[in-house]
């Protein structure tokens, strides 16, 4: 079948690319970033990716080509914890719009549990406009309501990780109680691949969940069983959504836009009201603490698909970039250090830039950058992340409170541009170069500044700067 994907490089999206090639789908993939940012993803003559702004109803795109199918994978939850319902109704309408002048005949939509004998978080609440959006419109549709995804990777699966991993005693809110029906990844897109084969000729929905229904403390208990760590919970009665979203930002890796509106949907049972799906799609499916041990697994052999904050609006990256430079191509500020290298030692400090931040930290100064990371979530910013692989880079991951943008092992290139909220944007890029028959070790931190508080802060930590990146660059080459 000719499929239509839209969200592909957010968590699901990524991995339902790989499964619906296998089985010899041709795709579309839609994103929004830049060209360079799908370089590095699956390139095969069976998948064509398209650069197209949901946002935007007037790109072009009407009518240049036909699908059979098409997958609704956007959220608009990240962006915002106000205004995102909004994003997502303008979003849906021309989607709406597009797939009507391809010739789709049916739409696969992700969405949430919607339990109507509860008052809906604005999360679920968005996902079900959504959902009546999309019926309303001439095209049937398929609906696969799912709760808590468990997966490498997924927000969900990442929080109760980092709350697990981090804390052997938990005071938690009493949310901790809301039952849920968790469903591994694995599964989720086993349905998603399955319902390609249906036709129907009206619109249609299934609750999809794993086969076990627990509380969130259960989950929390379950996961320190399979890891063998000794976890307490204790619940108070009291904590209010706004407490307990700056609980979850500050102890896990979770952005505060992200907490507050899982926080909201916490409160609220999320389980299956018919599970009929079963009965179509016959598969045996994995328990709370076998989906657990397959996502620790992918840890284990670094190689994590993809993962929430990969989801980023990276054309903003970019397009903010690009501004910069042209504006002000000779005006940005750089740290440059530069050392002729042999090419004996070329293999060694490519393998120490590959293995840069995450466990290994920064190779100096590393308290002060984990201090600068911790200041930033303060303020709302990204803070400290874990890298999704110990041993590969890949280009738009996350690494740690910067995001790749070049990763070429090969050449060796990595290039770097930091996510912490800065008065300007600033770029690290680290490679090794040929030039009058000799080769560089080159480490250059550029910040390109906004404004007149840009140039003070740079000029204001320009000392600690100099300190930080010429030690780094000096443990990079040393042998």
């Amino acid at each position: 079948m000719r499929v239509l994907i839209t969200g592909a490089t957010g968590y699901i999206g990524k991995r339902l690319i790989n499964v619906l090639l296998k089985e010899g789908h041709q795709l579309y993939c839609t994103h929004r970033g830049h060209n360079e940012m799908i370089e590095e993803l699956t390139q095969t003559d069976n998948l064509k990716w398209i650069k197209h702004d949901f946002l935007d109803d007037e790109t072009g795109l009407h009518n240049q080509f036909q699908c059979d199918v098409a997958y609704y994978l956007i959220h608009a939850m990240k962006s915002s914890n106000k205004g995102f319902e909004s994003l997502e109704i303008q979003m849906t309408k021309n989607f709406l719009l597009l797939v009507n002048s391809i010739g789709v005949s049916k739409i696969i939509y992700l969405s949430g549990i919607v339990n109507t004998q509860q008052t809906l978080s604005p999360h679920f609440r968005s996902r079900f406009t959504v959902e009546k959006i999309l019926n309303n419109g001439n095209i049937p549709v398929i609906t696969l309501r799912a709760g808590i995804i468990v997966g490498s990777g997924s927000a969900s699966f990442e929080i109760i990780r980092d709350l697990v991993e981090k804390l052997p005693i938990m005071v938690a809110p009493k949310w901790l109680l809301t039952r849920c029906q968790p469903i591994s990844i694995r599964d989720v897109l086993f349905y998603l691949a399955q319902v390609i084969h249906l036709y129907p000729d009206r619109s249609i929905h299934f609750d999809i969940g794993g086969p076990e229904v627990l509380t969130y403390k259960q989950m929390l208990i379950q996961y320190a069983e399979v890891r063998s760590l000794h976890r307490y919970i204790l619940t108070l009665p009291v904590m209010t959504p706004r407490l307990s979203s700056y609980w979850l930002y500050f102890v896990t890796s979770t952005s505060y836009n992200l907490a507050i509106n899982l926080v909201e949907s916490m409160k609220i049972d999320v389980v299956c009201h018919e599970e009929n799906i079963k009965e179509l799609f016959p598969s045996r499916l994995l328990t709370y603490k076998e989906a657990v041990k397959f996502s620790l697994s992918h840890y284990d052999g670094n190689d994590v698909v993809s993962k929430w904050s990969d989801a980023h609006l990276l054309s903003n990256i970019y397009d903010a970039i690009s501004e910069e430079k042209r504006t002000a191509p000779y005006g940005a500020y750089q740290q440059l250090f530069k050392k002729e290298i042999t090419k004996e030692e070329i293999s060694n400090i490519t393998e120490k830039i590959w293995a840069i931040g995450g466990e290994n930290g920064w190779y100096y100064g590393t308290i002060l950058w984990r201090l600068r990371a911790f200041l930033d979530k303060l303020v709302g910013g990204v803070g400290y992340r874990k890298r999704n692989n110990k041993s590969t880079l890949n280009k738009g991951e996350a690494l740690d409170f910067w995001r790749i943008i070049e990763a070429d092992k090969d050449k060796p290139m990595l290039t770097l541009i930091a996510e912490m909220k800065l008065p300007g944007t600033a770029m690290l890029k680290l490679y090794i170069t040929y030039h009058n028959n000799n080769y560089y070790f080159i480490q250059n931190a550029l910040f390109y500044p906004h404004g007149l508080w840009g140039r003070i802060y740079w000029w204001l930590l320009y000392p600690v700067h100099v300190w930080i990146f010429k030690g780094m660059a000096r443990k990079i080459c040393a042998q």
